[in-house]
């Protein structure tokens, strides 16, 4: 028998509430649970008005249970209901709800649709939804998909662009206050003005106390970076923003760039780093992994001079391929002094998972595993560029896979 919420106290009806809310609208075919309309007047316990009850409803039981409502057909309540999310729930609220949808009810054709796209958060998480499953938007929304791509990836790179130029260049800068005192560095006009005292004017010449010299020349392409990254469906994430990484690595002139994504087959992005869009919507999110093969590509074509090479491979170390020759082959490139990092994950949260035994096989050969954001892979960069040590920057927050 149901209860008569009037019997209750104020406490316990807004508990019910809550308790409804959460069980969804099979929890009334029990028959122990009242209708949602008959707690109305707890409405304010939750935040919301009475007549906000039925709609909130609607939105969490279209995902999470059975649809209130009667609402027919999906593509004309898709858009209604995100823009009820909007009302309902906080930005990373929404993300979630909307990865559920996808997961639980199959919506993600139903989310490419030209009247639902405008609705979606926009956000890494859509952004690898729209990338890994791109060959079914319809071409109607195929421009609006794109755009909002786009508008991801150009906010991530600005938010991202000036912390890594100046921690690149910072690093690659030479000494301003002690420069090399070599004639072709000397800064006539300063040197000139801070020694006027020094006049001979009986000579006319000028007895300079202190030549002044202008910082050694930046030089193009210092450091090569390589970035080699897994294109499986599990590193999606990680390949947005490689992208984006890679793409502002490439408008520093002190660098040279070069991206290989790589699944079971390895694709060379290197010719389109000036546009990460493209890059994104030039992959094959998914399929397995042959990582060998790609540390083998990128090592015979973008390994030229290791010492100045820092090598980012940026996967969560599954091997499909020949594990025992990846292994030989980033011990070569270890001997070679170049600068091997592997990144399990390349995202603003979450830990990685990844093949614990083979990260230990590489952190014994003195190659790092840690999972990493975005900003923290700048100061990995800069320390590399420093010849810093980074165990106590990955270390300190407990980055490291293994000790």
């Amino acid at each position: 028998m149901s209860v008569d919420p009037k019997s209750l106290s104020e406490k316990d009806r807004d508990a019910l509430l809550r308790w409804r809310l959460a069980l969804g609208p099979a929890a009334e075919k029990t028959g122990a649970c009242p209708s949602l309309r008959s707690l109305t007047a707890s409405s304010g316990s939750v935040g919301l008005a009475g007549g906000d009850l039925e709609p909130l409803d609607d939105a969490l039981s279209f995902v999470y249970g059975e649809r209130s409502g009667g609402r027919e057909g999906p593509k004309p309540y898709i858009p209604e209901w995100l823009g009820a999310l909007r009302s309902f729930f906080r930005d990373d609220v929404i993300a979630l709800v909307q990865k559920d949808a996808i997961e639980k009810k199959g919506l993600t054709q139903l989310l490419f649709e030209p009247e639902t796209l405008p609705f979606l958060e926009k956000n890494v998480e859509l952004v690898t939804t729209l990338v890994s499953a791109r060959g079914l938007i319809p071409d109607e929304a195929k421009s609006l998909a794109r755009t909002i791509v786009r508008e991801v990836v150009d906010e991530l790179r600005k938010k991202l662009e000036s912390t890594v130029r100046t921690a690149v260049i910072g690093a690659l800068r030479r000494d301003r206050t002690s420069p090399l005192p070599i004639a072709r560095n000397i800064d006539w006009k300063r040197t000139i003005r801070h020694n006027l005292k020094g006049w001979d004017a009986e000579n006319q010449r000028l007895v300079p106390e202190r030549f002044y010299f202008w910082p050694n020349q930046r030089r193009h392409h210092e450091w090569d970076v390589t970035l080699v990254v897994d294109q499986s469906g599990s590193m999606a994430e990680s390949v947005v923003y490689s992208s984006v990484m890679a793409a502002i690595f490439a408008s520093l002139d002190v660098l040279r760039t070069r991206l290989v994504l790589f699944d079971t087959e390895v694709v060379d992005m290197t010719p389109l780093l000036s546009d990460p869009v493209e890059v994104l919507f030039s992959t094959q999110l998914g399929g397995g992994t042959d990582i060998n093969r790609a540390v083998a590509y990128a090592q015979a074509h973008h390994v030229q001079r290791p010492e100045k090479t820092l090598f980012l491979l940026i996967t969560d170390l599954y091997e499909g391929g020949n594990a025992q020759e990846l292994l030989a082959r980033l011990r070569q490139l270890v001997d070679s002094r170049a600068k091997v990092l592997c990144l399990l994950a390349l995202s603003d949260g979450g830990k990685p998972s990844y093949d614990q035994a083979m990260a230990k096989e590489l952190t014994a050969m003195g190659i790092p595993c840690f999972g990493c954001t975005p900003r923290k892979l700048v100061d990995v960069v800069e320390r590399v560029m420093r010849n810093q040590d980074l165990t106590p920057l990955l270390s300190s927050e407990k980055e490291l896979s293994h000790g």
